[in-house]
């Protein structure tokens, strides 16, 4: 018996000069140990006599060897383009564009069957628990009260000293509330809940339906029967989108009352004469108007999130690049709907 394994030369030699017989086959049973190195000389064996034509028994090798042989040859080797040309710009554009095609194709996919789900829920056919629901509709709403609360409050701060560094030069501090009334009711309200929950439920979002994915969770509900987005994805739209308005309501309400802190502390704005132009500066118009904003952001940072959590890989590098992604992507879809809402808003005289 010997002791040490053959070198790589000798056996492709004798392979080569093999000219009757193409049949490879192992004998193992003399060996009582082997190691990582046994499997690197059969692997090798294997890729030497695959060109030559050899029909290649592995019954004689251990179990082992064998099982772990058929795990690495069933993943494919990747690509490396070490040492290879570089892709020109023309193909790195064609690349570029081809996967923005693809993930377009998969946003506008996910969409459709989002509102398929929420058609279903419409008409009472969803299949949820309602517990997830309320769960959601407590993360999303009430465990969001103290972020909102605090970022609500300094931005009503600070629209009140932009308004005021302007206002007092010519003698008008009392129209820093209209400035933040306005500022808060129409723009600032909804969008900063919306950035907020953008990085906050959206990403959560993200990560959890991204672990599922790792997991094969959501590969379960598949195979039971269960459809993932109206098990998984409708309870979270459905929380986030009932909760946007309410908290930018809220958001509302605390900035202006951090503007009048200003107003009252600092410039010498009576509480009486603030909360009266206040009443006066801001109509119910300007109030729906941040409403429908919150209530389409919601959806958008809802499809965001779940969106990239269920498209999620199967590694956790993954899973923290979807929340990355989920968060970017959500910022930008507030800030392009956003813009477009304004358009509208202001062609249609609203």
């Amino acid at each position: 018996m010997r002791d040490r394994l053959p070198s790589p030369g000798d056996v492709q030699a004798a392979l080569a000069s093999a000219t009757s017989h193409r049949r490879l086959a192992f004998d193992a049973r003399e060996i009582s140990a082997w190691d990582t190195g046994l499997l690197i000389f059969v692997r090798g064996v294997l890729d030497a006599a695959r060109p030559l034509g050899f029909a290649v028994d592995r019954s004689g090798l251990p179990d082992g060897v064998r099982k772990l042989l058929d795990l690495a040859l069933a993943v494919p080797e990747r690509e490396s383009r070490r040492g290879g040309a570089p892709l020109s710009l023309l193909a790195r554009v064609g690349q570029g564009a081809l996967s923005t095609l693809a993930g377009a194709r998969e946003m506008i996919t996910f969409v459709g069957e989002a509102t398929i789900a929420l058609g279903h829920a419409a008409v009472g056919r969803a299949r949820f628990r309602r517990a997830d629901l309320m769960l959601n509709i407590q993360e999303a709403g009430a465990n969001a009260l103290g972020i909102v609360s605090l970022i609500s409050f300094l931005i009503g701060l600070i629209l009140a000293f932009v308004g005021a560094i302007q206002l007092r030069r010519v003698g008008a501090q009392l129209y820093i509330a209209d400035v933040v009334a306005i500022g808060m009711a129409r723009e600032m309200g909804a969008m900063m809940v919306a950035i907020i929950m953008a990085g906050r439920t959206g990403a959560a979002y993200a990560a959890h339906l991204g672990t599922m994915r790792v997991n094969e969770e959501i590969d379960a509900l598949t195979v039971t029967g269960i459809s993932p987005l109206d098990f998984l994805v409708l309870p979270r739209m459905l929380g986030l989108i009932l909760m946007m308005p309410l908290l930018t309501v809220y958001a509302n309400l605390i900035g202006i009352l951090g503007g009048g802190l200003v107003s009252v502390g600092m410039f010498k704005v009576g509480a009486l004469p603030y909360w009266t132009r206040t009443w006066n500066a801001v109509g119910i118009e300007d109030f729906a108007a941040g409403l429908i904003k919150s209530a389409v952001f919601g959806v958008l940072i809802a499809i965001a999130g779940c969106f990239r959590g269920m498209r999620c890989g199967r590694s956790s590098d993954a899973v923290g690049l979807a929340t990355t992604s989920a968060v970017v992507t959500g910022i930008v879809f507030i800030i392009v709907s956003d813009a477009i809402l304004t358009v509208i808003y202001e062609a249609i005289g609203f």
